[in-house]
């Protein structure tokens, strides 16, 4: 049997066809977004598409997307901003079949729990580190959505009071601290993205270094605040900006020397995710297989 999961991106719709059983991607298929006119279609085509590809009945499918959902994960609830129509569009009535939508770093985290470096792990906590921060909670095996699902929105934690609100009101977050959105701001103007950050950074410019390892500070007391509200048995970074591997791994493991709370000398793993930008889409399938009854 098999399952859909959909990735709903401002760029690209990513979708694959995943064996309920195995977790084996048995197809994936990437579809323009195409702006604001058209990505409905493009998602109705998509699915359509994968169950041609199907040897057998796909017995669910999810879709992920920015925003929160629904209190029954059957369309997005709020998502100002982005994707004009997103807001209250019913998939399952469109699609006329049963649709299961997550948010998009739930989906990943749910990537990484049922198949990826998170495997096995009962308490998990997810950081998405990209244009934003996102992120997700994983408690008792379950991932946690909370009263208006918006448990998870880790990136809008305070970790500098004195500074400027974000998009939420929240002074000095997590997601203005390291998002690649305001690198801009951070760097005074000299940067607009985090690789060229890292670039300047590896070459040994001092105001890089600075720029940067300011960042991954504020990071490090972002994850150690985490861990001593969650105690996780597992904290998993995902992301476009975990691409700079040891040059965010390295000083992070130093700052989490200095901040993170480690009674009896027990540290809290942090690994990098698994998978990469099919994260969504593999998260999407996950949770339509556990919202389906009789699955788990």
């Amino acid at each position: 049997m098999n399952a859909i999961g959909i990735d709903l991106g401002g760029t690209w719709i990513k979708g694959v066809l995943m064996d309920i059983e195995t977790g084996e991607i048995v197809k994936q298929l990437y579809h323009p977004t195409n702006g604001e006119k058209d990505w409905k279609l493009a998602v109705a085509e998509t699915v359509a598409d994968l169950k041609a590809l199907s040897s057998g009945p796909v017995k669910a499918t999810g879709l992920s997307a920015p925003g929160l959902p629904n209190e029954t994960n059957q369309y997005i609830a709020f998502m100002p901003g982005r994707l004009s129509g997103l807001e209250g569009f019913h998939w399952g009535h469109y699609l006329n079949d049963s649709v299961h939508i997550v948010n998009d770093a739930h989906a990943a985290l749910l990537a990484e729990s049922r198949f990826g470096v998170a495997r096995k792990q009962r308490n998990v906590v997810m950081l998405t580190l990209g244009t934003g921060v996102g992120g997700g909670v994983l408690i008792d095996g379950r991932l946690y959505q909370g009263n208006f699902q918006k448990a998870g929105s880790l990136g809008h934690i305070a970790v500098d009071s004195e500074r400027d609100r974000d998009i939420t009101g929240m002074p000095g977050s997590l997601e203005d601290a390291i998002g690649n959105a305001t690198v801009e701001k951070r760097s005074l103007g000299r940067f607009t993205s985090t690789y060229q950050l890292l670039e300047a950074y590896k070459q040994g410019d001092y105001f890089a270094q600075w720029v940067w390892l300011s960042s991954v500070r504020k990071l490090a007391v972002g994850v150690s605040s985490l861990i001593n509200c969650f105690s996780p048995d597992l904290v998993v970074l995902g992301g476009g900006i975990t691409q700079a591997e040891d040059d965010l791994l390295l000083p992070l493991a130093e700052f989490m020397n200095l901040y993170e709370w480690r009674p009896g000398g027990q540290t809290t793993p942090i690994k990098i995710a698994q998978f990469g930008d099919m994260a969504g889409a593999i998260g999407a399938a996950s949770f339509a297989i556990q919202s389906e009854p009789g699955f788990l």
